[in-house]
């Protein structure tokens, strides 16, 4: 094959253009040069560009003529054994390799995920259909592992999308086969600008698509390589990326060479599908008599595991900037040039909707090609002529589906959007308006100045045109813990593996086998998403069981998260199992977070093993611990654990009690730093007084000495309001200060117009005294009410807004105990409040006189019965002093204290 000819006229065009021999002059003929390189190479090579139905057709009819024995496919080498279970599920879908446990990278980048999305629109899907399903076709990945994906890349920052269906991918890094797309900022902008069209995937389906959707294979394959071509040398030199691509291809070429040679395979059988980036390579290891000097570095030593997950095409065009509704419409095209091309797509044996494959022709004969890029490039466009039904019912259609989402859309506007597509069509040199021109015509005509619903026309112009498909992983593709989860849930007769959401009604009561279905709902919230498994009703505490629930499931949307918990584990246990021990052992963990985790693993696993060993890690992080930060959740949680273990077990667990003996010894010591110290809350230091209080009486039961708390109070000196009136209601719990004293010492404060600002914050931290001493809470609804009553307006009035202000930041969760303990003091009724005196101020009736009266009453009972005394004195062995009743009548002020004594 020559391109003499066509060297020549680009000669004369780059000397006509630039006024003689320059770098243009290289540049064309040097694209020439590599699109003849190419063609010259024996294994012969298909260039292709992602997602392209241009390129899909011309795979699938060139592999019915040619036949090879061997596909080789730039996808990641270690991705192959995945590739036979998409024959188990519905298109599109990611092949996955993820690796949660890193070694060789830094522990930062971890999870690694990497992710080939495949549609059916797509030349690779074509080659992978074609090796898989013919008898003696070897199918062999060529590219770089993904392991070598972060070796030589690292991680990349995807930009994740809100919307649920352009998330699909997560922040897994992309790799596509025939990345096409100029490097070259301004050649991208002079391309858009000249072409008429608003972004990159509308110029591609106008000026590539269209004319190579009907061409035969060898000007197919020469326009690929000379698009490659022009795009690699026009790129910028990245010295970081050249030398990636280059690597790519080194590896590629590599390893082509290497199963060739292994194999003893003819390079003639053999067909290499690459992007058409790499076709034109001028690498020294190019072709199968290039250069062996390429060493493939080994891979790290992190675990991989692979599966497949649910795609999507918006996801597809997130991941790689593709415009939106671009794979939508190329999905529509590729049925298009099917239908009109009447080639034979491959589809995967046991696919939906997969037919069985006619019997494969006899291989055409092999041919020279000849020069068909002179022929293509002189060749003015074909126009289209303008298909006016197929334009009328897109007009029709979108009116229709217009007022499906609020438009107030008429015929007219059909009319309107149907000469609009044309009038742009025209104006953009096209005979035949896009579905671009569509689109823009449809929003102009449409949309006008507000959007009524959820959807906007653009969107539901990509709607129309084919839609976010949405692929899915078949029950036969999932990972085993994804199968059991499903065969778990099979008794709630849920089709759980579609899109959307079910209700599940679980009557556990009526249905006791329901309950194992519980426990897995409540282990899949704990560990999916948001909204994967949501409870409407019920819900799990320790120590209580299930009567009734209700679930609002959602796991076929949530497919992907469930895939990659089985990258963990062989089943939902086993996972949680690892992350509670992974947060419990964090280096960052705290004695809260890990009894969560043992509160965790109590609720959800039932068994009590990991509950002891975490508990045991508790007991190590608290007593390592020099800040009470955690304090708060600290109580929280010891005290809920601890009331669950003395309901539900005949003994404590060895660790609680531990905890226990510990904790006291360790707030102890901490409680004088605390409350001297600025960065210290109120809320903390009164959780550490609550636990002090609420677990004395099993610490001193365990060996603890009450000396210690009687030191640290000694040892406590605080400054600030809330800390000080913190510690008084402390005292009073100790009975180191008695109540009277108390209620002067608030009387003081108030009577001081020095200190009367600050009341407030001695009001909350009496309030906040309440979580250790609740039975304070008479004298805290006491406080507020004296000092209601006793300042006068000007002083009140300023000052409420701080006290409410003090009291909803500070004690938000012990307001309910108060107003509790103020309704019971309170009258119930208005009319009585004007009667009312509050107990604090009411007179108590004299007891004095009330006492000697009974007593005197029951000195003359015993005087009048003397035998009960005398029996009595019988048992005491004093039979022979004075009986009993002449005793009390010559000392009657025995009786009479006796009786004040006893009230």
């Amino acid at each position: 094959m020559s391109f003499d000819a066509l060297r020549a006229q680009l000669r004369e065009a780059a000397a006509a253009l630039a006024d003689g021999p320059d770098a243009l002059e290289g540049i064309l003929l040097g694209i020439v040069d590599d699109v003849d390189h190419a063609e010259r190479e024996p294994l012969e090579i298909f260039p292709v560009c992602h997602h392209s139905p241009a390129s899909a057709v011309a795979m699938a009819r060139r592999l019915r003529q040619k036949q090879p024995k061997v596909v080789y496919l730039e996808l990641c080498e270690d991705m192959a054994p995945l590739l036979t279970e998409l024959r188990n599920c519905r298109l599109p879908v990611a092949v996955q390799a993820f690796a949660t446990e890193v070694d060789g990278f830094p522990a930062e980048w971890a999870p690694l995920s990497v992710v080939a999305p495949i549609t059916e629109a797509s030349a690779e899907y074509q080659a992978i259909a074609y090796a898989l399903d013919t008898p003696g076709v070897e199918l062999v990945l060529v590219d770089r592992s993904s392991d070598h994906v972060f070796q030589w890349d690292g991680p990349k920052q995807n930009p994740v999308d809100a919307e649920e269906e352009s998330a699909l991918h997560g922040d897994a890094v992309g790799v596509e086969i025939g990345d096409l797309r100029p490097r070259f900022a301004e050649l991208e902008e002079h391309l858009l600008h000249h072409g008429r069209v608003r972004h990159w995937s509308e110029w591609w389906h106008q000026y590539v698509e269209l004319p190579l959707g009907d061409s035969d294979h060898d000007t197919y394959r020469q326009v690929m390589l000379l698009i490659g071509s022009l795009f690699r040398r026009l790129a910028p030199g990245d010295p970081r990326r050249v030398r990636m691509d280059e690597d790519r291809e080194r590896y590629m070429w590599t390893r082509m060479r290497e199963h060739l040679a292994a194999q003893g395979i003819d390079a003639t059988d053999a067909l290499y599908v690459c992007g058409a980036f790499h076709a034109v390579s001028r690498v020294a290891e190019f072709g199968v008599r290039g250069s062996d000097t390429f060493e493939i570095s080994p891979r790290s030593a992190s675990t991989w595991q692979y599966g497949l997950i649910p795609s999507s095409h918006a996801a597809i065009e997130a991941q790689f900037g593709l415009a939106s509704g671009s794979v939508s419409i190329a999905a529509t095209e590729w049925a298009k040039n099917v239908k009109r091309t009447r080639v034979q797509p491959f589809r995967l044996a046991g696919q939906a909707g997969a037919k069985k494959p006619p019997k494969l022709p006899a291989p055409a004969p092999a041919t020279e090609p000849g020069d068909k890029l002179s022929g293509f490039l002189r060749r003015p466009p074909v126009l289209d002529r303008l298909d006016e039904a197929e334009l009328l019912g897109w007009s029709v259609e979108i009116v229709r589906a217009a007022r499906r989402n609020g438009y107030l859309a008429s015929t007219a506007d059909a009319i309107a959007v149907y000469e609009t597509s044309i009038l742009l069509a025209g104006m953009r040199d096209r005979a035949k308006p896009t579905p671009y021109d569509f689109q823009d015509a449809a929003i102009t005509c449409i949309e006008k100045d507000g959007v009524p619903g959820r959807r906007d026309v653009g969107r539901i112009v990509e709607i129309m045109m084919g839609g976010d498909r949405i692929g899915r992983v078949g029950y036969d593709a999932l990972p085993p813990l994804a199968r059991d989860v499903h065969d778990r849930l099979a008794p709630l007769n849920l089709k759980l593996d579609q899109r959307g959401v079910r209700r599940a009604l679980l009557d556990i009561t009526a249905e006791p086998e329901l309950k194992a279905c519980s426990d897995v709902l409540w282990v899949l919230r704990y560990l999916m998403p948001h909204g994967a498994a949501r409870p409407i009703m019920g819900e799990r505490r320790l120590g209580e069981r299930p009567i009734q629930e209700s679930w609002d499931l959602a796991l076929g949307t949530h497919q992907r998260a469930l895939i990659e918990l089985g990258y963990e584990g062989v089943s939902i246990e086993q996972v949680l199992e690892q992350r509670l021990r992974r947060t419990a052992y964090d280096p960052q963990a705290t004695a809260a977070t890990v009894l969560k985790a043992v509160e965790d693993a109590t609720l959800y696993l039932r068994g009590q093993r990991l509950a002891d060993e975490l508990g045991t890690r508790a007991l190590e992080v608290l007593s390592t611990e020099r800040s009470v930060d955690g304090a708060p959740e600290v109580l929280r949680r010891a005290r809920r654990l601890l009331a669950y273990y003395r309901t539900n077990e005949p003994v404590l667990p060895q660790w609680i009690e531990s905890f226990v003996k510990a904790g006291y010894a360790h707030y102890c010591t901490l409680l004088p730093t605390a409350f001297a110290d600025e960065d210290a809350t109120v809320h903390q230091v009164a959780a550490m007084l609550g636990f002090l209080f609420s677990m004395e009486n099993l610490a001193l039961s365990l060996g603890c000495d009450r000396t210690q708390l009687e030191l640290a109070f000694a040892q406590s000196h605080p400054r600030e309001p809330q800390k000080v009136a913190l510690l008084w209601g402390a005292q009073v719990h100790l009975g180191t200060l008695s109540r009277a004293e108390l209620r002067a010492r608030c009387a003081e404060l108030l009577g001081n117009p020095l200190v009367l600002p600050a009341y407030p914050r001695y009001l909350s931290g009496f309030v906040h005294a309440l979580e250790a001493v609740p039975g304070l809470a008479d004298f805290v609804v006491e406080a507020v009410s004296t000092a209601f009553r006793t300042l006068p307006d000007p002083v009140l009035l300023p000052w409420l807004p701080t006290l409410i202000s003090t009291l909803r930041s500070g004690g938000d969760e012990l307001a309910p105990l108060l107003i509790r303990e103020a309704g019971r003091i309170f009258p119930g009724r208005l009319a009585a409040l004007d009667e009312w005196v509050p107990p604090w101020l009411a007179q108590p009736a004299p007891l004095v006189n009330r006492s000697a009266r009974r007593s005197a009453q029951r000195a003359t009972l015993l005087a009048a019965h003397p035998a009960t005394c005398d029996a009595v004195a019988s048992l005491l062995g004093l039979a022979g002093t004075p009986t009993g009743a002449e005793l009390v009548g010559r000392h009657p002020e025995t009786a009479v204290a006796v009786e004040a004594l006893l009230g």
